[in-house]
């Protein structure tokens, strides 16, 4: 059986505008394997939620998918229709949206929206379902209690607690988790992010996360990949990327995390990013790059290997090869 969980290839994903078509994800490319932590890092508009919505044809208009493939477990999503989508979601894809905790029913209780979801999908007895919810409630950690609860009395993190609950409901193969740590202090945090590990490994399930926090990344990654302006900057093993950064844009990002207990010069990135209605020549980042070269300005790179499962978009690290 094949290591490899989700396949995306090529992956185009643009939005349409009165003023033309935004490219927030240009041909971007990358593998999930099976039981790991794949993070995706970037500012704010790099395309980052835009990947996820499009790699689970979640995408709403104007935003619509342009070209690409999209392998789950060897099935091409771009070639099934709502029917076939419905059979794959949940039960084998789930997905923890950006804000997720403000997407709770103010007026249901806890219990009676993961028992709601949970039918949605399959046809269970009622008592079956709410056995589950229960069972799923005490597996991210909150009391039983919660259950009967509404969710304007439960704290932030306790009702991300109830949407990672309900996301895992029917043992999910891949949870795509769209910035699931936003808006919460660094001890709910961090207990958001133990809850997802350990999630990962009892359902022996593969985890996307997305974030620009690169301190979240380091803390539960397996593997990294850094986009830029709708274009995969650089991606590998989150040790390397860390320790090594080869990209000037991943090598910023990392100067810019602060160091407790050590003095350290905190960059950051000079100008604004590129608008993707009308992306800059050559690479994309160039503008604001430290290390620009004059082919920068010209040729776009392409991304390429520059070592066992290591690569790289930039002029910087040889010659240009897919």
């Amino acid at each position: 059986m094949s290591e490899q969980l989700l396949e995306i290839k090529d992956l185009k994903a643009y939005y349409r505008t009165p003023v033309g078509v935004v490219k927030a994800v240009d041909g971007v490319s990358l593998a999930v394997e099976r039981e790991e932590i794949f993070g995706i890092a970037g500012e704010s508009g790099c395309g980052k939620s835009t990947l996820a919505k499009a790699a689970l044809r979640l995408l709403k208009p104007p935003g619509y998918i342009h070209e690409g493939n999209i392998l789950f477990e060897g099935t091409d999503l771009m070639r099934l229709d709502r029917e076939g989508l419905r059979k794959i979601r949940w039960r084998k894809i789930s997905y923890i949206p950006q804000s997720s905790m403000n997407s709770l029913n103010p007026v249901m209780r806890i219990g009676d929206q993961i028992v709601d979801a949970i039918l949605a999908h399959e046809n269970w007895p009622r008592d079956k379902a709410e056995e589950r919810a229960r069972k799923l409630v005490k597996l991210v950690g909150l009391p039983e209690r919660c259950i009967k609860m509404y969710p304007h009395e439960l704290s932030g993190g306790m009702k991300q607690r109830v949407i990672i609950a309900s996301s895992i409901a029917l043992n999910p193969r891949l949870i795509v988790a769209d910035e699931p740590t936003t808006a919460l202090d660094v001890v709910v945090q961090r207990g958001i992010l133990q809850t997802l590990y350990e999630i990962k490994n009892s359902l022996g399930a593969s985890i996307v996360l997305i974030t620009h926090d690169m301190a979240v990344h380091a803390e539960i990654d397996d593997r990294l990949m850094v986009m830029y302006a709708g274009k995969v900057a650089e991606l590998g093993s989150v040790y390397d990327i860390f320790e090594d950064p080869l990209h000037p844009y991943s090598d910023i990002l990392m100067s810019a995390i602060p160091a407790i207990g050590e003095k350290k010069e905190i960059k950051g990135i000079s100008g604004r990013p590129p608008s993707l209605l009308n992306p800059p020549k050559g690479c994309r980042f160039h503008p604001r790059c430290p290390h620009v070269m004059e082919i920068c300005r010209r040729e776009e790179p392409l991304l390429k290997e520059v070592g066992p499962g290591r690569f790289v978009a930039c002029h910087l690290h040889g010659s240009d090869s897919r």
